[in-house]
């Protein structure tokens, strides 16, 4: 493997060092997404595709907390890597599960949305000619997630409301996990801690609310 993979990456607060410790909370608040995949397994009772996705959501605890303890480019790639499948995962489920949709249609769907995903950083560096990734310290690439969300959820008012409050709830609670994302950096100067830990712990709630949604999903 290439050596620049093994370069130090420093993006949140709490690191001050390249040391393995050096992010003690944004380490072990990982052990929020390997709660919410258990929780999520039993009661998936049995259920294939949520019991995918809790797997997934247990990965991306590990992903994440190898990136917050080792710190570099491949450890970075272990962090994303799994929270995109979860995202693009979930996209199809949903679009199978809580619409009706066959699998082919439900997998060009999820095609386009990732599509759309990839393309909207560099839409909008492109259409305002600086990184808007940099301003919102990478948070950006979560909207549409966001809106995928929403989209669902408004879309299954009618359908199944019950399903549609839920999906919509936990949008509102990603958006504010979001938040605690975009400003962590930004606080560093008031609270050397910084504000990234709160993202594990409420987006670990996101995590395991869309599962339990997906499990108890009647039409």
């Amino acid at each position: 493997m290439d050596a620049s993979w093994f370069e130090p990456v420093r993006a949140y607060c709490e690191r001050g060092d390249a040391g393995f410790w050096a992010e003690p909370i944004n380490a072990l608040t990982n052990a929020a997404f390997l709660i919410a995949a258990g929780l999520a397994a039993r009661r998936a009772r049995g259920d294939g595709p949520v019991l995918a996705l809790a797997a997934v959501a247990f990965v991306v605890g590990i992903g994440s907390f190898l990136f917050h303890t080792l710190a570099n480019r491949w450890s970075m790639l272990a962090d994303v890597i799994p929270i995109a499948v979860f995202i693009y995962g979930y996209f199809a489920l949903a679009m199978a599960r809580f619409f009706g949709l066959r699998p082919a249609a439900a997998t060009a769907l999820t095609l386009a949305f990732a599509a759309l995903s990839f393309g909207l950083t560099p839409a909008l560096d492109a259409l305002s000619g600086r990184s808007v990734s940099g301003l919102t310290n990478g948070s950006v690439d979560y909207a549409p997630a966001i809106l995928a969300l929403l989209g669902v959820g408004l879309a299954l008012l009618k359908r199944a409301p019950g399903t549609a409050r839920s999906v919509l709830g936990t949008a509102g609670i990603f958006l504010v996990s979001l938040v605690f994302r975009t400003v962590d950096v930004a606080s560093c100067a008031s609270l050397p801690l910084g504000t990234h830990f709160l993202w594990h712990v409420l987006n670990a709630v996101v995590l395991y609310r869309l599962l339990i949604a997906a499990t108890r999903f009647r039409a």
